[in-house]
């Protein structure tokens, strides 16, 4: 039977590339993004390439409670369990926290910290029936250093991290493993219109390898952060 992926931020940079290697390697893959376009082509691209493996790709605000909570319950439906979690939508606004416009700290914190909590709330109890199971939270470098201009999303990658470790230790006595991935400047739309080569990102692939790599350790190790920086060094 095969095992099923659930991505966040499924159709662009690390979320794409994450679909694209499990797929590959037999998984069902549900996931969510917000654009109705993109999702659809890339459904198409997945069904045309893999037709024995099944796959559910639904456009959802991920910053909306209610709407998280009614995609987890799809999937379920259609999988009733999932192997693989990988909380990964997120949104960057630069901006410092006494000059950032009203309501930018709520869109962020929705989207990178509450809609994790949220979809893993939903998912786990399926997880820890089953005494197995891994979720990756896509974190970020800006959640152990504080970059200039970072303001909110450094705050919600801050918590996004936290998070991470309170799960871990919930969760290890039911044999589900939670690890942090802190990429640094990586190579996706949040910088698009850059004028800096390619050569000072991280590839999208890169991350999805290291997960991938990370997901087929034995049993009996876990990796609970990873750092991955450009080989340049740190933007900003």
């Amino acid at each position: 039977m095969s095992k099923t992926v659930l991505i966040t931020g499924i159709t662009k940079g690390i979320g794409r590339s994450l679909a694209e290697l499990f797929a590959a390697n037999g998984f069902n893959i549900a996931g969510c993004a917000r654009n109705e376009k993109e999702i659809n082509a890339f459904k198409a691209e997945l069904w045309n390439t893999y037709e024995n493996q099944r796959f559910l790709i639904a456009s959802v605000d991920v910053s909306d409670k209610i709407a998280v909570q009614a995609f987890a319950s799809d999937v379920l439906l259609e999988f009733e369990t999932i192997d693989v979690l990988i909380n990964n939508a997120g949104v960057f606004i630069p901006g410092s926290i006494l000059e950032e416009k009203d309501g930018i700290f709520e869109q962020q914190i929705n989207t990178n910290l509450a809609s994790a909590y949220h979809l893993t709330r939903e998912i786990v109890p399926s997880m820890k029936a089953n005494k197995q199971g891994y979720i990756f939270n896509i974190c970020s470098t800006a959640s152990i250093i504080a970059y200039p201009n970072g303001g909110s999303y450094s705050i919600s990658k801050f918590a996004m991290l936290g998070m991470t470790k309170v799960l871990r230790e919930e969760l290890m006595e039911h044999n589900v493993k939670v690890t942090a991935i802190l990429p640094g400047a990586t190579l996706t739309s949040s910088w698009d219109g850059t004028d800096l080569p390619a050569k000072r990102f991280v590839k999208p692939e890169d991350i999805a390898n290291t997960i991938w790599n990370i997901y087929n350790l034995s049993e009996n190790a876990v990796v609970e952060e990873v750092i991955i920086r450009p080989q340049l060094g740190d933007l900003g």
